[in-house]
């Protein structure tokens, strides 16, 4: 069997920026579909399978946010969240809801192409590495994180991280060295990013029972830790 094209779900309510994507992503390469409202995209989601979602924040029915947190509980769907808001609490909101990344309002479909090849990359990894720390356990090629045995959940975003801390564990890693190699060195965002997929990352390993800790180190950046 032929492999597929990567699959994008764009899910924008204004039709000529959800066109303008449309044609670039198809320009890339990518399969597209693209839905105009909340409930349209868990709908699509779910018969079409896609690789990636770009989610708009602000949508009519079922909320950007809303429909992110849907997405998030049900699998590890990568998702880049547009956003028209300009505060940075309202973008680190979509992080923390799950979104993998985000894109403020207004934007270059170049710039946006570009963050779409950066999060699939993420789902690229070593076929053969295997990294373990403490009790938690990763397979890099299966994509596969477990604690205690116990499967972890976990966003692209998430995944590259803890297997990054986990390669070096001990290691004082720097906001800046996390960056380059979870997300990418042409990364534009704000450091804090980081230290709320940090956040996400702690609440799923304590939720596992892990002891496993990852610890800010003031003015430097985190590191992994483990009782186990």
């Amino acid at each position: 069997m032929l492999n597929r094209r990567s699959r994008v779900l764009i899910v924008e309510d204004d039709v000529k920026t959800s066109e303008t994507i449309a044609l670039y992503l198809r320009h890339a390469g990518y399969d597209v579909a693209q839905s105009l409202d909340g409930e349209a995209a868990l709908e699509k989601t779910a018969s079409w399978e896609p690789d990636l979602v770009v989610l708009d924040l602000m949508l009519p029915k079922v909320s950007g946010l809303e429909v992110c947190a849907k997405l998030r509980s049900a699998g590890d769907v990568p998702i880049i969240m547009l956003t028209a808001r300009t505060t940075e609490t309202d973008r680190l909101r979509g992080l923390e809801s799950g979104a993998d990344d985000y894109v403020s309002k207004p934007f270059s479909p170049r710039e946006l192409v570009a963050r779409v090849k950066a999060v699939m990359r993420r789902r690229t990894t070593s076929a053969n590495e295997r990294v373990s720390f403490g009790e938690v356990e990763i397979d890099a090629g299966a994509r596969d994180a477990r604690v205690n045995g116990a499967p972890l959940a976990l966003t692209p975003t998430e995944f590259g991280l803890l297997l990054a801390l986990c390669r070096q564990p001990k290691v004082v890693r720097t906001r800046d060295e996390l960056i380059a190699e979870v997300i990418g060195f042409d990364y534009e965002g704000t450091e804090r990013t980081i230290d709320v997929h940090v956040r996400n990352l702690r609440r799923k390993i304590g939720e596992a029972g892990g002891r496993t800790r990852i610890r800010a180190v003031f003015g430097a950046g985190y590191k992994i830790e483990s009782d186990a």
